[in-house]
């Protein structure tokens, strides 16, 4: 079974029968068959499918695809900061998934970041995105990984070993599969002291253009976003399930990871009163 048929409303680490083929991406080019007029009629279709009690991760990636972009939809939420891009909530999808709209100003950038356990979906609004995708630090064992060795140790009777290399090796073929953001940073503890300098390996580029639809996991490595524009904005719309409210960010020069608090800029349309620390703007400037 290939990660297309995991369940959406599972955590990835939960979906090690569906990993333990090595196939950690989604099919591409997505055939799409299906047409959803308006971003709110997309957001309607999202919580009928998360009623059921298994959500395929193919059916959701099709969905997204299926609304084409159209800023009279999405206007009222896109928030701008000067400083750093926003993350701003649209839907909170009854704690079962959110749904949130990212505002990248001219050069803006996130900081390399996982996902926390989560499936993330990313659809290019307006502008034009880049995701940087990196392999995870050798110091550094995502959640998903420690499962599928424990999972192919019980079903193999072997060792089971399977190496962040390995794995990310997998997913050098393009993001087409992958982007999703952490902002509003609040850095907590640090998770260790032991990393060498150069750590961080980049393993794809991949250019996200008007109404492209992506996907990443933990088993496929870290990421960062950019708007590689001086001049215009870009907008991105985003899924993620499970919700999470903290994930780990890495250090580009080092691979040392941190555990942060995502938080919004605004929910529904409405700005969240808040002021900005000076961790922020070190993170906006990654």
């Amino acid at each position: 079974m290939e990660i297309e048929n995991a369940n959406c409303r599972s955590r990835l680490s939960e979906c090690v029968h569906s990993l333990a083929s090595g196939n950690y991406s989604i099919e591409r080019p997505l055939k799409v068959d299906i047409e959803i007029p308006s971003l709110k009629i997309l957001i309607e279709e999202l919580h009928r499918v998360f009623e059921n009690n298994y959500v395929n991760i193919q059916h959701v990636q099709k969905l997204m695809a299926a609304y084409k972009s159209n800023p009279k939809d999405w206007k009222k939420f896109a928030k701008f900061d000067r400083y750093r891009y926003t993350r701003n909530l649209v839907d909170a999808g009854n704690g079962l998934f959110n749904i949130m709209i990212l505002c990248w100003g001219a050069g803006h950038a996130s900081a390399i970041h996982d996902h926390a356990d989560a499936h993330c979906f990313m659809k290019q609004l307006d502008g034009t995105l880049e995701e940087v995708r990196y392999a995870w630090p050798e110091t550094v064992e995502p959640e998903v990984l420690k499962k599928l060795k424990k999972h192919q140790t019980a079903y193999s009777g072997e060792s089971g070993d399977v190496t962040d290399s390995e794995n990310n090796n997998s997913a050098c073929d393009r993001c087409h599969n992958g982007s999703c953001q952490i902002d509003r940073c609040q850095h907590g503890d640090e998770c260790t002291d032991d990393y060498d300098a150069h750590s961080m390996r980049e393993i794809g580029r991949t250019r996200l253009e008007l109404n492209d639809v992506c996907y990443i996991n933990d088993a496929l490595g870290l990421h960062r976003v950019e708007n590689p524009s001086h001049v215009d904005g870009a907008v991105s719309l985003h899924l993620y399930c499970p919700p999470f409210d903290s994930c780990r960010v890495f250090d580009a020069r080092t691979g040392k990871p941190t555990n942060v608090k995502v938080t919004f800029w605004s929910e529904y349309g409405k700005k969240m009163k808040r002021v900005m620390d000076a961790n922020e703007v070190a993170d906006s400037q990654q």
